[in-house]
């Protein structure tokens, strides 16, 4: 298959271009910068130049595809206050290849996440297709609105698909969520959690997300919901222990009103038990994650490099 990722040449893009590589497939990256085309041009992808704010292009480069998965998101945009703009983009875009790709039943392969759909218990593949009174009173409804639109794609005969990711999606290079919290720690001079650090969050390998990003777009059932969560609720606490121990420095409690001096524009985030379940997801696709898993990942030196 010939297949276009955009956000190809980020850190989960560029693992899915690898994994596409390996198993044969032709894959066509979006590039908006010289830097991103020279990293795809290295790891063997064709080089498509645009951007999100470009529909029509990406319009194109669908059409001219066997398939889509779209990773990217203009994050900067949304970190620098304005998400609205960010999620406005990411739906033209979704609308743009969705028609490309109309009456053809090629793939397309929406990039989300499990984060806050059901807190305090399993998110499963069944939740969130609705959205609820919780979900519209969340920023982040406006991304889960455009994984409703691709979902819907499937009565224009596109062959659509969501692929959830967890908030830890970790590994060597990673410069998420789990990066930034060693960093915290480190400035900190402790690893903290908040409360007992009893609240889960789910997490998956980076090696183990791109697989599954290849099973979808090569076989995933025309609106399906996938997860991909390889744990489906590590403690906290277990987290800021193993960050602690990498760091060499304590780790503690960190009081509910004291969160947000510490953890920053993290504070609401890390108290949240956001539990994800992958049982559907393995079931239908046969996926098994083989990557490390978060805790053992956390003994690795990769995530203490200064």
């Amino acid at each position: 298959m010939k297949i276009f990722v955009t956000g190809a040449s980020g850190w989960i893009g560029s693992a899915i271009v690898s994994e596409l590589r390996g198993a044969g497939h032709e894959v066509v990256g979006l590039a908006r910068s010289d830097a991103s085309a020279q990293r795809l041009q290295t790891a063997g992808a064709a080089v498509y130049r645009g951007d999100l704010d470009d529909p029509e292009g990406l319009a194109r480069a669908a059409s001219n595809s066997d398939g889509v998965i779209h990773m990217a998101f203009q994050h900067e945009v949304a970190f620098a206050g304005d998400f609205p703009a960010a999620a406005a983009a990411d739906r033209r875009a979704v609308e743009a290849m969705g028609n490309a790709l109309a009456n053809s039943n090629r793939p397309l392969v929406l990039a989300s996440g499990t984060a806050g759909l059901t807190p305090g218990r399993p998110t499963t593949e069944n939740d969130g297709l609705m959205p609820s009174d919780e979900t519209r009173a969340n920023p982040a409804a406006l991304r889960q609105a455009t994984a409703l639109l691709a979902l819907s794609l499937r009565g224009m005969g596109v062959r659509s698909s969501v692929l959830r990711l967890p908030p830890t999606v970790h590994g060597d290079g990673d410069n998420g969520f789990i990066f930034t919290l060693v960093g915290i720690a480190r400035k900190q001079g402790v690893a903290g959690y908040v409360g007992d650090g009893e609240n889960r969050w789910p997490a998956v390998h980076r090696s183990d997300a791109a697989r599954l990003a290849r099973l979808a777009v090569e076989s995933a059932p025309a609106g399906s919901v996938i997860h991909a969560v390889g744990e489906e609720g590590v403690p906290f606490r277990s987290i800021a222990e193993a960050m602690g121990k990498g760091l060499g420095i304590p780790a503690s409690s960190i009081a509910p009103a004291g969160a947000a001096e510490h953890f920053g524009y993290l504070a609401s985030f890390v108290a949240l038990d956001i539990p994800a379940s992958s049982a559907i997801t393995r079931e239908l696709l046969g996926w098994q994650p083989t990557g490390p898993r978060l805790i053992e990942d956390l003994t690795q030196s990769h995530y203490y490099k200064v």
